[in-house]
């Protein structure tokens, strides 16, 4: 289903560039009720909104010109490239019912993807071994009970959650914090690509527009905006992810987090969340529970994902790894514990970390993966 013809776009495109913010374009669109009577406003009713600035008012009454618009018009024409305003009946209620929705979004991929029932999955760019398997397994069970994944493409637990999508051939959505003509990071063009192709690709700026540190939290409000809630998989004390939590919960989003070790930097942030009142989970069950009769849809009880292979460990390796615990410990700590020599430890720390039993931690610390 396509978003506006070339015709329709116009004025759309014209009025978002006119405008010094979204929240100006929102305030026309409430006052004269559309972008048809914003152009046929009198001169006199638009100036106030233009701070009587005659030249946008001007080009507003002239209407568009095609000419000004070529690259717009030129991505428009490409496949599955859409405009998608406000006013238009395909725009996702959820998002519509936010304090502040954007007035026109971009779309990559099936416009129908975006109203289907999601749940945002994020997380830090610096993840674990573990964060991401969390990511992973959470994305993919979710998305075999009926659940699109919505995501913000970063590195990190963003690009874990996507990819366990697409691999358990569920639908995602990355929320961009640029034009829709260049993928940040570069990185994940590939990815990108697969997104679109199985759920879309959204933004809410104009297409050259670059990364700004400033146009990530407002990406985020779209994450959670167009959300059933928000899963927080792993977050330090000032990640990013909690922005988007917090603005689930202001748009009454659920917020579901999961915990990690108390010594782990990037538990905190969910551990504060769990703190603030977010739903504590431990499987994916936990969300599905929650969100099952809110979204509508019927958990899957057959066709789960496969199990990842894991690693088994031989007799001295489990006897090692129930000696680390669950949390972060040092090559000191072990020594004492084992009562082995520090070069026996490291020589077997360094095959089980191989095998994919161990991972390194800040500090000269290791901790067992799952």
């Amino acid at each position: 289903m396509a978003g506006l013809e070339a015709d329709a776009a116009l004025p759309w495109l014209q009025l978002q560039q006119l405008c010094s913010s979204n929240s100006h374009l929102r305030r026309l669109l409430q006052h004269f009720g559309s972008v048809g009577q914003i152009q046929a406003a009198p001169r006199g009713e638009l100036l106030p909104f233009f701070d009587g600035d005659q030249t946008p008012v001007d080009a507003l009454r002239a209407g568009p010109q095609a000419a000004s618009f070529a690259r717009e018009l030129a991505w428009l024409a490409e496949p599955d490239s859409h405009l998608l305003p406000l006013d238009d009946p395909r725009f996702p209620a959820l998002l519509r019912e936010i304090p502040d929705p954007p007035p026109l979004l971009y779309v990559r991929g099936n416009i129908e993807a975006l109203s289907t029932p999601q749940l945002a999955v994020v997380g830090s760019r610096i993840r674990t071994r573990g964060g991401c398997d969390n990511a992973r397994a959470f994305a993919a069970h979710l998305a075999h009970a009926g659940l699109t994944i919505t995501s913000g493409l970063a590195i990190g637990i963003d690009a874990c959650a996507h990819e366990a999508t697409l691999e358990a051939g569920g639908a995602t959505i990355a929320v961009a914090a640029t034009g829709l003509d260049r993928v940040y990071p570069a990185a994940h063009r590939e990815l990108a690509h697969r997104i679109a192709a199985n759920g879309a690709l959204v933004s809410e700026f104009p297409l050259g527009t670059p990364p700004r540190r400033e146009h990530f939290p407002q990406r985020n409000r779209l994450i959670s905006g167009l959300s059933l809630g928000v899963l927080v998989v792993e977050a330090a004390l000032r990640s990013g992810s909690l922005i988007t939590a917090r603005t689930a919960t202001e748009q009454g989003r659920e917020v579901f987090a999961i915990p990690g070790s108390i010594h782990s930097p990037l538990a905190r942030g969910c551990h504060a969340l769990i703190r603030q009142g977010a739903k504590l989970v431990e499987t994916a069950t936990d969300v599905i529970e929650e969100l099952g009769a809110l979204a509508g849809f019927q958990a899957a009880t057959t066709a789960l994902p496969p199990a990842r292979s894991v690693p088994v460990p031989d007799d001295d390796q489990a006897k090692m790894l129930e000696l680390i615990g669950h949390d972060p410990v040092d090559i000191d700590t072990l020594v004492e514990r084992s009562g082995l020599t520090a070069a026996v430890v490291s020589s077997m720390l360094m095959t089980m970390e191989l095998h994919g039993l161990v991972e390194a931690r800040p500090g000269g610390k290791v901790q067992r993966t799952s």
